[in-house]
Order: C-alpha cells, then sequence, then structure tokens
C-alpha cells in the first residue's frame, strides 16, 4: 500500500477541517439541548442546564460565570470546537490505530459520546465542586443519553460530509 492509497489518521488542518467542526458540532449541540430541554422535560424527566455546569467550573475556576459566559462555554467552546476536536484528534485516530474501521460508526460514536458524559457528569462535575456524577440523580441518566445522542449526531454529520 502506498502513503496515497493509506487512510489518513489525523485529517488535515485547515479552514475546511474547522468548518466541518463547527457544522457538526453546531448538529449535535442542538440535538444534545433538544434531547435535554425539550424532549427529557415533556416525558416527565430531568432538564438538562449544562450552562449551570460551564457556570459552576468557570466560578471554581475564579472566572466570569455569568449566564452568558455559561452558555458561550457549553455552546461554543465545548461543542463546536471541544467535542469535535477530540472525536477528530483523538478519539476517532486511537479507535483506528486499535480496531481499525472494522466495526460500524454508529458503536465508536456512541462510545464517544458515552466517554464524553464520563468526562463532563464524572470529572467535570467534581472540578466544578458539584457532587460525582450529580449524585446519580435523573440529570445524570439525561445527561447520558445526550452526550451518547451528541456523539450519534456528531459523527453522522462527518461522515455526510464526507469527514469520516
Amino acid at each position: 500500500m502506498t502513503d496515497t492509497a493509506r487512510p489518513r489518521r489525523f485529517p488535515a488542518v485547515s479552514f475546511d477541517t474547522l468548518g466541518a467542526m463547527f457544522v457538526a458540532g453546531a448538529f449535535a449541540s442542538m440535538a444534545f439541548d433538544l434531547w435535554g430541554q425539550l424532549i427529557s422535560p415533556g416525558l416527565g424527566w430531568a432538564s438538562l442546564s449544562p450552562h449551570g455546569l460551564a457556570r459552576s467550573l468557570l466560578g471554581t475556576l475564579g472566572l466570569p460565570n455569568g449566564d452568558f459566559a455559561g452558555y458561550w462555554m457549553h455552546f461554543y467552546l465545548v461543542g463546536l470546537f471541544g467535542y469535535p476536536l477530540g472525536w477528530l484528534f483523538v478519539f476517532r485516530p486511537v479507535w483506528r490505530a486499535v480496531l481499525g474501521d472494522q466495526a460500524p460508526w454508529i458503536l465508536p460514536a456512541a462510545l464517544y459520546g458515552f466517554g464524553l458524559w464520563v468526562f463532563a457528569i464524572g470529572g467535570i462535575t467534581a472540578i466544578a465542586g458539584l457532587p460525582f456524577f450529580l449524585n446519580f440523580t435523573g440529570i445524570t441518566w439525561v445527561a447520558l443519553v445526550g452526550h451518547v445522542l451528541y456523539g450519534l449526531v456528531l459523527v453522522a454529520v462527518f461522515r455526510l460530509m464526507g469527514r469520516s
């Protein structure tokens, strides 16, 4: 196999890649928020307020933590940039190096979403001074579905754009 026929481990660092991250991240964030702020509470389950976690983290770090800062951090920094960056440059390359492309795309996408949930609800909450996994209340499980949904939509949009 020649170098040109070998699949790239990492995407090109370019404005196209950045644009794809923003588009996929926007769709995934909207799916997350639709689930967590409309569908889940409509079913009588917990309502997600991810900007609240972002605000808690910012406050713990001594940074401005008003509503705008919380929304900006969660939607823009995390949803449009951080999580897509993690998929393209960390999780997907590691998955491909270890397991190749044999599994259907939905499996690594769902596992990535699960990992985001562990990171956010298990890790960031602890750093922000909140209970570990938010004491496994209803919001914990709604957030699990939301993060897995985020991973699935993110990867589906990347695939639709020819980025995976």
